[in-house]
C-alpha cells in the first residue's frame, strides 16, 4: 500500500531539524517503519502499509500498534522505550508532535543509541565478542523464563501458519526475485520437515514452551545499551508472530549469526542458552526453525527492495533476498549422523578450550551441543557457571549425579539428531566405558580424546583461570595426578591405549591441540 499524502507531510515534519531544535536529523528505514534520530531521542513512525501479516493501514491501527509496541518492548528494553506521542494538525494546518488539534498519526518515542551499537553493525566490524554473546544468551534465557505462556498459539499449527504466510509472500516474487523452482523446493521440504517434528512441537506447547516472545530476534534488533546487550523492536502487530516456541525465537538469532559466517559465536550462544534452560526436547525441530527464519528474512528483504526508490539499493536487496532463500534451502539439507565426542583429561589439560573449538564444526548449524560437567554442576546448584561452589558439591555422590545428568542430556540431544561433545575429567575406566556405551546404545559413532600435559603445565593453566566454570585449584591437580600415578589413568593399557579413546598431546598451544584433535576426528583444519 503506498504511503499517503498525510504521511509524507508527517515524515517531512519528523525529518526537519527545526521540529526538535537540533542541527541534523538522521533517518533510518525498516520494512514497516521509519525512525528519525534527533538529538537524544528517536521517533518511530509506522508506515501506512498492509501485508498478509500486518495492518498499519489506518491512523487508528497505527496508534494502537504504537501503544502495543511500547507495552511489549518495555519488557525487553525498559530504558529505551519512553512513550507514545500523537502527531497533530492545528486549525491552521500546521503539524506538531503532541500539539493541539486533530491526531493524524502516532510515533513511538525512544531514547536514542548510536547505530554503531547495533549488533549487526558490530558484527560487520568484528566487534562482537564471546563475552557479549554470553551476556546476550543469559539475557534471552532470563526473558524467556519470565515470558507469559501462550498455549493458544504455536505448536505445529503455528509453524504451519508461518510457513503459509512466508510462501504467500515469496510466490508473488517468483520469476522476479526468486526462481519459482527454488520457492517450490523450499515449500515442499519445509512442509515435509514439519510433518516429522509436528508431534514434538505440540508436546512443547503443552509443556508451556510457547510464550510471549520477542518474535524478531536478529542482530539488527539488538543493541549495546548502557553496557548490556539489549533486544528491542519486538513484534507487536501480530500475536501469531510473537507468541511462539522459545526455540523459534532463538532460531532467528542463530540463523543470523550463521548467515554472517559467525558459527563460533552462534555455537556459543546456542550452548550458553541451553546450559540455562531445558530445551533439548526441541532440538529435532531446530533445522526447520532455522530454515523458516531464513525464508522469512528472504520475504522481508524482498518487500523492502520493492519499495526502494534507489536502483542500487533494490539490486542489493534482491541479491540479499536470493541469498537468504538459498540459505533456507541449505538448512534443510539432510544432516550427517550425529556422533558423540568425549574430551577427557585432568584439570588444566585444556578440555574446555578444545571442546569449544570443535563444537561449531560438528554437524549442521549451530553445531554440537557442548556438555561440560563443570557447567552442569553449577546448573544443578542453581547458580551461574562462574559462581564458586563449596567442596560438598564435589563429594562422590554429587560427582556421580553430575555424570548421570550429563549422560541423560547427551541421550536427549543425540536423539534430536544433534552431535554432542562431553567435556569432563573421565578419570576412571568406569566413566570412560560408560560414555562409550552411551554412544553404542544410541547407535552413534564415538571417539574419546584424552588430553595429556605435564603437571606443571596443568597447574599453571589452572592458576591463570578467571571467571571460569571450573573450581579446580593447584591442589586439585596434584591430587588428581597422585590418585592415578600420572597424567594417564592407571587402568589404561600399555602405551596409554583404550578402545575408543586416543591420547592427544595438550602441552603446547591451543591451536596445535585443536589441529591434532581435528585430524583424529576427520574435520577440516579450521572452520570459523
Amino acid at each position: 500500500m503506498p504511503t499517503s499524502d498525510d504521511q509524507q507531510q508527517v515524515m517531512a515534519l519528523l525529518a526537519d531539524p527545526a521540529t526538535y531544535g537540533v542541527a541534523t536529523v538522521e533517518r533510518v528505514a525498516t520494512h514497516a517503519s521509519v525512525v528519525f534520530l534527533a538529538g537524544e531521542r528517536a521517533y518511530k513512525l509506522k508506515r501506512a502499509l498492509r501485508y498478509s501479516y500486518l495492518d498499519y493501514g489506518s491512523v487508528e491501527r497505527r496508534g494502537a500498534a504504537c501503544a502495543q509496541e511500547l507495552a511489549i518492548n518495555r519488557r525487553f528494553a525498559p530504558g529505551l522505550y519512553l512513550g507514545v506521542s500523537p502527531i497533530t494538525r492545528a486549525a491552521d494546518g500546521r503539524l506538531a508532535i503532541g500539539g493541539a488539534g486533530d491526531t493524524v498519526d502516532w510515533v513511538v518515542v525512544m531514547r536514542r543509541f548510536e547505530q554503531s551499537a547495533q549488533f549487526d553493525q558490530m558484527a560487520g566490524r568484528g566487534a562482537l565478542t564471546p563475552a557479549l554473546i554470553s551476556a546476550l544468551a543469559d539475557r534471552i534465557a532470563r526473558l524467556h523464563a519470565l515470558a507469559e505462556p501462550r498455549p493458544d498459539y504455536g505448536g505445529a499449527a503455528g509453524i504451519d501458519r508461518a510457513i503459509t504466510i512466508t510462501v504467500d509472500n515469496l510466490r508473488p516474487e517468483s520469476g522476479r526475485w526468486f526462481a519459482a523452482d527454488d520457492v517450490q523446493d523450499w515449500t515442499l521440504r519445509a512442509r515435509a520437515g514439519l510433518a516429522r517434528v509436528a508431534a514434538g512441537l505440540d508436546r512443547r506447547r503443552a509443556a508451556g514452551k510457547v510464550r510471549a516472545c520477542h518474535g524478531d530476534l536478529h542482530l539488527r534488533n539488538i543493541c549495546l545499551f548502557e553496557g548490556q546487550p539489549t533486544p528491542f523492536d519486538a513484534i507487536e502487530f501480530n500475536p501469531d508472530i510473537g507468541s511462539i516456541d522459545l526455540l523459534f525465537d532463538l532460531a532467528f538469532l542463530l540463523m543470523d549469526l550463521h548467515g554472517r559466517g559467525l558459527d563460533r559465536l552462534g555455537n556459543l550462544l546456542f550452548n550458553r542458552y541451553l546450559d540455562q534452560t531445558d530445551e533439548s526436547d526441541g532440538l529435532a525441530a531446530l533445522p526447520l526453525l532455522l530454515s523458516l527464519r531464513a525464508a522469512i528474512r528472504a520475504q522481508v528483504t524482498a518487500a523492502a527492495g520493492r519499495r526502494s526508490a534507489d536502483a542500487a539499493g533494490a539490486t542489493a536487496a534482491a541479491a540479499e533476498a536470493v541469498r537468504y532463500l538459498a540459505l533456507a534451502r541449505a538448512l534443510l539439507d539432510p544432516p550427517p549422523p550425529p556422533r558423540l565426542i568425549a574430551v577427557g583429561g585432568l584439570s588444566g589439560s585444556g578440555k574446555s578450550t578444545l571442546a569449544g573449538d570443535l563444537a561449531p564444526a560438528l554437524g549442521p548449524p549451530p553445531g554440537a551441543r557442548l556438555l561440560r560437567s563443570d557447567v552442569l554442576r553449577k546448573r544443578a546448584a542453581g547458580v551461574a557457571p562462574e559462581v564458586r561452589l563449596p567442596d560438598a558439591a564435589y563429594a562422590p555422590a554429587a560427582h556421580a549425579a553430575v555424570y548421570a545428568g550429563l549422560a541423560d542430556e547427551a541421550r536427549r540431544c543425540l536423539g534430536g539428531g544433534v552431535a554432542v561433545i562431553a567435556d569432563a575429567v573421565f578419570s576412571s575406566a568406569a566413566e570412560q566405558q560408560a560414555i562409550a556405551a552411551l554412544a553404542a546404545a544410541a547407535g552413534v559413532a564415538f571417539i574419546g580424546l584424552w588430553l595429556v600435559a605435564p603437571q606443571e603445565v596443568l597447574i599453571e593453566r589452572v592458576a591463570a583461570r578467571r571467571a571460569d566454570a571450573s573450581d579446580a585449584t593447584a591442589a586439585v591437580v596434584r591430587a588428581q595426578v597422585a590418585r592415578q600415578g600420572g597424567v594417564l589413568p592407571g587402568e589404561w593399557g600399555p602405551g596409554g591405549q583404550r578402545a575408543g579413546w586416543q591420547v592427544i598431546d595438550a602441552a603446547g598451544p591451543a591451536a596445535d591441540v585443536a589441529r591434532s584433535a581435528r585430524a583424529v576426528l576427520g574435520l577440516p583444519a579450521d572452520r570459523r
